[in-house]
Formats: structure tokens, C-alpha cells, sequence
């Protein structure tokens, strides 16, 4: 099968520059790298045809011979092929395309000591229902990093001074290569910072910086729900070599509330009345963030009977109206009665059964269903 043009692989023109066939393959093989598309052939071979095209048009020679008389001119067994040895183009376009695909900071590659931002922190709050429903402010206390004051942050010991790295002679990053293959990482010796410290700074062991705790205002915003964050930026760990600080995130928990559970904006709370209420009917006082609350009993209500109160529940951080307060009723059956009690209850199921089923529907239905079933 003819073998594709390579201009046309990198989707450059045939006048194109190093600058952008780089570019170029630069984006083909960050998109197809086998690492990034497990078990994908198809994307397997688009990544060995980008590399291939890409290895012949980053050098010179190659490039001439191919433009004068196409594969056959980079071919080794044509009799005619350019050496394939592989150009330093190619080998420092993979290597860089290798460090964004498996990580790496900013800098190395004669570009100074390599840079990296900073963790990112977490802080879990616990807080109360009320204090969710109602915001407000507090202060927290986080662990975090101060420049060492003995050293004043150089790491080095008073009256002396840290020296370039001589194994990246200051870059903060190593270079290995095999072949066509080249992969920058972190100089093991100077761990990034391109600077050796002979005689470090006992104070704070060549850090340069030392553990402290450091007190922050934070907003707590009325109607925050369990899981959601606070984002405190530049509060996270500092960053390397000048990098930028990481964030810190403070993570709400919302403790259990006695009465309360709290479905987003709405409420439910479990409403208990006794049975003479049930059957009488009544008004009862109920709880609500805000207050108290009055819910009228219709006569006959029974357990599982649910009211609802708009408006008591929770306006949440992003709502325009707060969500309602639902109470499940449960019909409490008296206990410990008297003798006198229990004779007065007797009575009174007596009159009750003098009434026939229409005091009691529902265990009508239940003893009907009882008899479909034995028979």
C-alpha cells in the first residue's frame, strides 16, 4: 500500500516551517499517544505515522531528500536514503511532548530551574443546620510555611551561600535520551531548584522556610448545603521555585440536627401527636428554623399523614425563594395506663365496635384482605 504524504500526515504545507511541523506534531501526538488511548490501534498507528513524518521532516537532510525524490530518498534500503540518525529536533519536540503527557513543571532545557504550582489544600468545616440555613463568618486555623529567619528563605547557613547545581549546571532538570527518544526530568541532585546548598541552615534544614499555622477569615454564605466548598485561593501550599501557591478548600459538613433532616432547600421533621389529637383533630406547635409554627389536625388523621409548611425550609446559595417544611405525623399509642385507663379504654372500644367498621375503614380493608388470602 503507497505510504501517505508526510506533509499531508502533519497537515502542513510543503514550505512550512521547523516552528510549525513542531507545532504540528506536537499536537498529533499528544492526541494519539498510545498512553492516551489504551487498547486504540487505530490511534496506535496514527501516532508511529505523525512520529515517522515528523522524524524526517525536523531534519534538513532528510527533508531535501525527500522533497527531490520522496520516500524513496529517506528510504535506508533504497540505495539512495538520508542516514537515518535521530535529528535533535525530533528528539526534543518528543521529549517535551513525553514531559506534558506524564507531567513535569515549567522551566529546565536551558529555560533556568523548573517551576511548579503549589497543592492545593483541604479543610473539612463541621457546622449546624442553623448556621448553614443562616451563614456567617469564622475563623479557621491551617498549617502553612514562613520564610526561614535565620536564613532569610535562602536555605543556605548564615554566612554562606547556595551554588549552582553541578549536575544541570543550574537548570533544575536532567535530560536523558536514547536513541530518538528523550525525556526530561527533575535533576535528582538539586530536586528542581538548579541550586546545591554546602552548608545548609540548621534552622530549617536547607528549606529556606519553616512549619507555622496561620489563621483565616472565612465566609460561610447563608443556604450552603453538606459537600459544597469554599474556595480560598492562594491559601495552599506555596509553590517551588517561585511557582504560585496552591488553594486551600473548605469543605462543609453539615452535623445531624435532632429534629431536622434536610432534602436541598426542603426540610422534614418527624411531628408526634397523640392518638386523642389523631381522632379529635386539634392544632399542634411545631418547630421550625425560625420559630414556631402551628399545623391544624383534621379529625382522623392517621400515621404516615404528611403537612406541609411553605416556605420554612432552606433558601439555598443559588435560589430566589426558600423550600418548604414537611411534617410526617406519627400517632403516639399511650403506655404504663392505669386500671381505671384501661377500663375506660375498654369502654370505649366497646362503643366503638357497637359502631360497626365505619369508625375503623382501614382495618376493614386489612381483615378483607387477610380473608382473600387464607382462602
Amino acid at each position: 500500500m503507497a505510504k501517505r504524504d508526510l506533509y499531508d500526515i502533519l497537515g502542513v504545507a510543503k514550505n512550512a516551517t521547523q516552528d510549525e511541523l513542531r507545532k504540528a506534531y506536537r499536537k498529533l501526538a499528544m492526541k494519539y499517544h498510545p498512553d492516551r488511548n489504551p487498547d486504540n490501534h487505530e490511534a496506535e498507528e496514527k501516532f508511529k505515522e505523525a512520529k515517522e513524518a515528523y522524524e524526517i521532516l525536523s531534519d534538513e537532510q532528510k527533508r531535501e531528500a525527500y522533497d527531490h525524490y520522496g520516500h524513496a530518498g529517506v528510504d535506508p534500503n533504497s540505495g539512495m536514503g538520508a542516514g537515518m540518525g535521530g535529528g535533535a529536533g525530533f528528539a526534543d519536540a518528543f521529549g517535551d511532548i513525553f514531559g506534558e503527557i506524564f507531567g513535569g513543571g515549567r522551566g529546565g532545557r536551558g529555560g533556568g530551574p523548573q517551576v511548579y504550582r503549589g497543592a492545593d489544600l483541604r479543610y473539612a468545616l463541621d457546622i449546624s443546620l442553623e448556621q448553614a440555613a443562616n451563614g456567617f463568618d469564622t475563623e479557621i486555623r491551617i498549617p502553612s510555611w514562613d520564610n526561614c529567619e535565620v536564613c532569610s528563605g535562602s536555605g543556605a547557613k548564615p554566612g554562606t551561600k547556595a551554588e549552582t547545581c553541578r549536575t544541570c549546571n543550574g537548570a533544575g532538570a536532567v535530560r536523558m535520551q536514547q536513541g530518538i527518544f528523550s525525556m526530561q526530568q527533575t535533576c535528582p541532585t538539586c530536586h528542581g531548584s538548579g541550586k546545591e546548598i554546602p552548608d545548609p541552615c540548621t534552622a530549617c534544614n536547607g528549606e529556606g522556610r519553616v512549619r507555622k499555622t496561620k489563621t483565616l477569615q472565612v465566609k460561610i454564605p447563608a443556604g450552603i448545603d453538606d459537600g459544597m466548598r469554599i474556595r480560598s485561593s492562594g491559601n495552599g501550599e506555596p509553590g517551588v521555585n517561585g511557582g504560585p501557591p496552591g488553594d486551600l478548600y473548605v469543605e462543609i459538613r453539615i452535623k445531624p440536627h435532632g429534629i431536622f433532616k434536610r432534602d436541598g432547600e426542603d426540610l422534614h421533621c418527624e411531628l408526634t401527636i397523640p392518638f386523642t389529637t389523631a381522632a379529635l383533630g386539634g392544632l399542634v406547635e411545631v418547630p421550625t428554623l425560625t420559630g414556631r409554627g402551628e399545623i391544624a389536625i383534621p379529625e382522623g388523621t392517621q400515621t404516615g399523614k404528611t403537612f406541609r409548611l411553605r416556605g420554612k425550609g432552606i433558601k439555598g446559595v443559588r435560589s430566589s425563594y426558600p423550600g418548604d417544611l414537611y411534617c410526617h405525623v406519627q400517632v403516639e399509642t399511650p403506655v404504663r395506663l392505669s386500671d381505671e385507663q384501661k377500663k375506660i379504654l375498654r369502654q370505649f372500644e366497646d362503643a366503638l365496635r357497637d359502631g360497626g367498621t365505619k369508625h375503623s375503614p382501614k382495618s376493614e380493608s386489612f381483615t378483607d384482605k387477610l380473608k382473600n388470602w387464607f382462602s
